[in-house]
């Protein structure tokens, strides 16, 4: 069998009634996920993607053209199509949303404060999406706006993904996790769900942001997902939010 007719039954081998170019979407994230086209990498030509796929180009360009609304991909006129790649400015824009009272976005500075691994408990299970018993490692780490402290935050991750993510405690991190996650772990986060709510500071977030205890912070709970839409993390951030503002653009 040639490889144009293995990828037409790779396409068709169970009922699918979604569009083609769909189907060729998720056929090409799940090469992604497999490691064959690396973030950054150049993929190849729209014509050769549709030799692959044994579709048209104009079917490759419509899935080319929804990854790229959705930040999967890059389009680079005259150069091609490349993986999206997290860098600390991309990974700062899309995910980090505090800017101070002239509405400019913070670079925050982040120091870890504790790394530890243990059995999921029954609301982190529910919250990754995991089984009972599985392995989940947790971070805290204070992050700095215009060297203060001002955000401490609690996060949750597989550790079947994230075994080799050893970050040292109590130093600056060098980079912002989401490039260290794709870097070192080959987990792409590709979009967020974030929840926010007005709390009260506990005692160790008061000693932490230099706050009095029972001042009010603001919390966002945020959901992160990957390419293949696995739940990947869960973070808990608590903000000291006076002069600063969460800032997002609806569009």
């Amino acid at each position: 069998m040639s490889e144009r007719q293995a990828q037409s039954t790779e396409i068709r081998e169970a009922p699918d009634f979604r569009p083609l170019y769909a189907q060729v979407k998720d056929l090409i994230i799940k090469r992604l996920i497999a490691g064959e086209w690396k973030p950054g990498e150049l993929l190849p030509s729209e014509f050769r993607l549709a030799e692959i796929f044994n579709v048209s180009q104009g079917t490759v360009r419509k899935a080319l053209d929804e990854m790229a609304a959705q930040n999967l991909v890059v389009r680079r006129q005259g150069r091609g199509t490349y993986v999206a790649e997290h860098s600390p400015h991309r990974s700062l824009f899309h995910f980090f949303h505090i800017c101070d009272a002239a509405g400019e976005r913070l670079l925050p500075v982040s120091r870890v404060l504790s790394r530890d691994v243990g059995p999921a408990t029954a609301q982190e299970a529910a919250r990754l999406q995991l089984g009972a018993g599985q392995q989940v490692l947790r971070l805290e780490r204070v992050r700095l706006l215009n060297g203060e402290p001002a955000i401490v935050e609690k996060i949750m991750l597989p550790f079947d993904l994230f075994g080799d993510l050893d970050l040292p405690v109590g130093e600056d991190l060098g980079a912002e996790l989401y490039v260290l996650y794709q870097q070192r772990c080959d987990v792409t986060i590709v979009r967020a769900d974030e929840r926010l709510s007005a709390v009260a500071a506990d005692a160790r977030e008061a000693d932490l942001l230099k706050i009095a205890p029972g001042a009010p912070l603001l919390e966002v709970d945020r959901t992160a997902y990957q390419l293949d839409g696995r739940i990947v993390e869960w973070r808990v951030g608590r903000i000291d939010s006076r002069n600063r503002y969460y800032q997002a653009t609806i569009t």
